[in-house]
């Protein structure tokens, strides 16, 4: 039996993530995992610290740290897989000693690319970003091998930060391709229904949302309704009353009334400002959907534009309104992209496969190394730079 440390970042789109492999983990009879979700919000010390409060790399970090010698202090650890980077800056002793994965959706330095959807502005002192970028350069060199969910992620890797290309391996997250194939023929529709469009989001704002709003009330309203999955109960109010729109709060991630969405919409919806490589638009794909999304990220590593969904611009409501129009009116190109969109995800998104390669990469830290297992009474838990 394998003793493995799973440390996930828990917030957003990782929340999915950490459910999806949290399953896969339990059908592997080899593995003892230890489960270590890091949390936002969280009643312990380093809500309290100045500076440290208002830092979300920081505290979940040092909450990583915390966990890990917790783990540690209960029995030894075989390997370490923490996603993502985040969580491990002051990681580094304990993978000196322990074979660890470091899995990632985006690099720092992606996410500074795209930041300005999250609302994050790059500091203008030099000598800060250097520092964290060194940092963060030394954490990716400590770990045994590294997981990207994207080709995007692992360039910077390795252009950026110096890591050999073949330490670093693509391993999308994945969704359950049994689970989320609904088996619906999407172009027999009666000629006299609306086109159903499906917009997934907890972040509204900063997923299209409101771009997306725009649209439908220039344009889209006469041919479509539109179903909204969010987790901001304001949006619920604002749009409370507007004909053809429907907004569902609370739906859990992988639950049987988000899939009865999917399984009922035409047109996947997803005209994000700020993404790195989102699991709704792969589960979008794996029911069948067609998807309108942004060039954004790592989303053309999902769709393909003209094959499997159009690409538009962000924050461009007409835009959308063409794109949108244009499938609506050729059933035949959107019956084709619904193959194409499901085919395009049974070979790159399936969960089985993707969370069994992730398992696979672990065991093989294993094999690799030949250090001994250690306690946390072992490990030296002050950060190198």
């Amino acid at each position: 039996m394998l003793n493995f440390g799973f440390a996930i970042e828990h917030r957003l789109g990782h929340i999915t993530h950490y459910q999806n492999l949290a399953r896969w983990v339990t059908e592997d009879p080899d593995i003892r995992p230890t489960w270590m979700p890091i949390e936002t919000s969280k009643n312990d010390i380093w809500e309290l610290v100045p500076v440290i409060r208002n830092n979300w790399s920081l505290q979940a970090s040092l909450r990583t740290r915390d966990a890990l010698k917790a783990a540690l202090s209960v029995q030894p650890l075989d390997a370490i897989f923490l996603h993502t980077q985040t969580l491990a800056l002051f990681a580094i002793p304990f993978m000196r000693k322990i074979p660890t994965i470091v899995s990632t959706d985006a690099t720092p330095l992606n996410y500074d690319i795209v930041g300005a959807g999250y609302n994050h502005k790059v500091s203008g002192n030099h000598l800060l970003e250097r520092r964290k970028f060194l940092w963060n350069r030394s954490t990716y060199h400590a770990a045994a091998a590294l997981v990207t969910w994207c080709q995007w992620a692992k360039n910077s890797l390795v252009a950026d930060y110096g890591v050999p290309a073949e330490k670093v391996t693509v391993i999308p997250p994945g969704v359950d391709m049994e689970q989320w194939h609904f088996g619906r023929n999407k172009a027999a529709r009666l000629t006299t229904e609306k086109v159903r469009l499906l917009f997934v989001a907890g972040d509204f704002a900063r997923k299209g949302g409101y771009t997306l709003i725009e649209a439908f009330r220039n344009g889209l309203a006469r041919d479509c309704t539109l179903d909204i999955v969010t987790k901001d109960t304001n949006i619920q109010r604002e749009l409370a009353g507007m004909e053809g729109v429907l907004v569902h709060c609370g739906l859990a991630a992988n639950s049987s009334p988000l899939k009865e969405l999917y399984a009922k919409a035409d047109i996947f919806v997803f005209p994000t400002q700020g993404d790195c490589l989102p699991l709704a638009v792969m589960e979008a794909m794996a029911a069948g959907l067609p998807v309108i999304a942004t060039d954004v990220g790592a989303l053309r590593e999902e769709v393909e534009d003209g094959v499997n969904g159009l690409i538009v611009p962000p924050s461009d409501a007409g835009a959308v309104v063409t794109a949108v129009r244009s499938l609506c009116a050729d059933e035949t190109k959107r019956s084709a992209m619904a193959a194409a969109t499901r085919r395009i995800a049974e070979e790159r998104f399936d969960a089985r496969r993707n969370y069994g390669a992730i398992l696979s990469l672990l065991k093989k830290q294993i094999d690799n190394t030949t250090s001994p297992l250690v306690k946390v009474s072992q490990i030296k838990c002050q950060p190198s730079l």
